[in-house]
């Protein structure tokens, strides 16, 4: 069972910067490819990033493209979500996930086996 914790979360004004933190307190991500999920009220989770363990792969999600960096440090154990720009819209919780295998297999939800327990972000003025 992989255990993931979410962390950086956090109220800021729009066209603010926020990094988002994804750790396994007791399992190693470097052999794991790491998804990065939302989920607003009343809305469907929405795939966000994920970046593959083997080659680097990275995909992102349209409404993300050119203001939000997803990257791994497997010295610190995690994967960071670096979000720039940010919008009213990019408000959610935010989850980091994984199906257990090296390689993104896109960014479909019930793709993937384990999950964090969410960290809210909250863009508002």
């Amino acid at each position: 069972q992989v255990q993931l914790v979410e962390s950086g979360g956090a109220l800021v004004q729009p066209g603010e910067s926020l990094r988002l933190s994804c750790t396994a307190p007791a399992f190693s991500l470097e052999y794991l490819v790491i998804a990065w999920f939302r989920q607003a009220p009343g809305k469907e989770r929405e795939g966000v990033s994920c970046i593959s363990s083997n080659d680097g792969t990275i995909y992102y999600a349209d409404s993300v493209k050119g203001r939000f960096t997803i990257s791994r440090d497997d010295a610190k154990n995690t994967v960071y979500l670096q979000m720039n720009s940010l919008k009213p819209e990019d408000t959610a919780i935010y989850y980091c996930a994984t199906d257990g295998s090296v390689s993104c297999p896109g960014l479909y939800s019930r793709a993937y086996h384990y999950w964090g327990q969410g960290t809210q972000v909250t863009v508002s003025s």
